[in-house]
């Protein structure tokens, strides 16, 4: 899960090597990662007999929507804010999702390090001194749309996974269709940008490490952490991305900022440590028929 995030982490700085628009960026993001996590499930398909349900395909329709809710969210927040409402808020969807469509109730642990992780993401924005444009309402709620997809196609996933389907497979029946979906949209923003080298690596690297890679390791993490964790563990990536900005961009940090680190660091471990199953009391009656 932590590997996941941090290859989502440095999106941003491999995206600013590339100067199309942001929308074609992710569209031609998500085509050759979606492309790749299909090929991934034709092999994985054969070993799968719980690959195609309804679930997943609302799950591929909300990997499409989740990067055109996010995009038009930072154009009228900017990157930082519409970041980390999508992202943030993330968490707090799933583990409301993962409460009700599976029943899943998610522990008092993960309450207290989810909101410990959301305040250090926003001390991280407002350490930064981010200004929010004059349409900062609309975008903050296509962002807070952005995390609910989030968190949908992730219960999706991980409902799949837990019946019984490879997590290989279940990636690449999502991804696969999401690139099916935004193909229309690359080809409407254009893609003669990439014929240039530096934008052609740049979006390969976007495609096959921080959405193919990644979310074949967010798969296997789902194997066996309950998806409430795994989207608190994700807020890794705003942490990453922070830690970029301030070794290879030349950014600097603000003691707000370093404390958000520092913060979301600590609420990260607390949730990435196996919590102690307690050992339930036997009744006095079961023990005396064992006896």
């Amino acid at each position: 899960m932590v590997g996941a995030a941090v290859l989502w982490g440095t999106a941003g700085t491999a995206g600013l090597l590339v100067s199309a628009d942001s929308v074609a960026l992710a569209a031609a993001r998500l085509v050759i990662g979606g492309a790749a996590l299909a090929v991934v499930a034709r092999a994985a398909a054969r070993r799968s007999t719980k690959l195609i349900t309804p679930g997943l395909l609302l799950g591929a329709v909300a990997v499409a929507a989740y990067q055109l809710c996010f995009f038009a969210a930072v154009s009228r927040t900017g990157v930082a804010i519409g970041t980390v409402v999508a992202i943030g808020s993330g968490p707090v969807f799933t583990g409301l999702l993962s409460w009700v469509l599976h029943g899943r109730r998610p522990s008092g642990r993960w309450a207290v390090a989810t909101t410990a992780a959301v305040c250090g993401c926003a001390a991280l924005i407002v350490g930064g001194g981010t200004q929010a444009g004059a349409q900062v309402v609309s975008g903050t709620l296509f962002a807070l749309l952005g995390g609910l997809l989030y968190a949908f196609y992730a219960v999706m996933a991980a409902g799949a996974i837990g019946r019984g389907a490879e997590s290989n497979a279940v990636m690449g029946v999502m991804f696969g269709g999401a690139a099916i979906i935004m193909l229309p949209v690359l080809a409407l923003h254009g893609a003669a940008w990439l014929t240039e080298p530096r934008a052609l690596l740049a979006v390969l690297y976007l495609g096959l490490g921080t959405t193919a890679l990644s979310y074949l390791l967010y798969g296997l993490g789902l194997r066996t952490t309950p998806v409430a964790s795994a989207a608190t563990l994700a807020l890794a990536e705003p942490a990453v991305a922070a830690l970029l900005g301030l070794v290879v961009l030349g950014e600097r940090l603000t003691p707000v900022s370093v404390a958000g680190l520092v913060l979301l660091a600590l609420a990260l471990v607390a949730v990435a440590v196996p919590e102690k199953q307690e050992r339930k009391a036997v009744p006095e009656r079961e023990l005396e028929s064992r006896a």
